[in-house]
């Protein structure tokens, strides 16, 4: 385990670039020219950004990028 110590700037910062990240994948995900295989390493991708920002970010705004059943089917 590890910790780390950071200013509330910092902390946004880091939210910010995690959101950024995580709302680029949910982009892609819709694009039917990318292969499966991709979308699923994106995928792989997306649930670790989502992970971290569950640490940094309040619980409401974490709400808003879970990737509800119905949208996995379509996605």
């Amino acid at each position: 385990m590890l910790g780390i110590l950071i200013h509330e700037k910092e902390k946004l910062e880091i939210q910010y670039l995690l959101k950024r990240e995580m709302d680029e994948i949910l982009y892609d995900l819709q694009d039917v020219r990318i292969d499966q295989v991709v979308k699923r390493a994106m995928k792989e991708r997306y649930k670790i950004l989502f992970s971290l920002l569950t640490r940094v970010a309040p619980h409401n705004e974490c709400v808003n990028y879970i990737i509800s059943s119905k949208k996995k089917e379509g996605i």
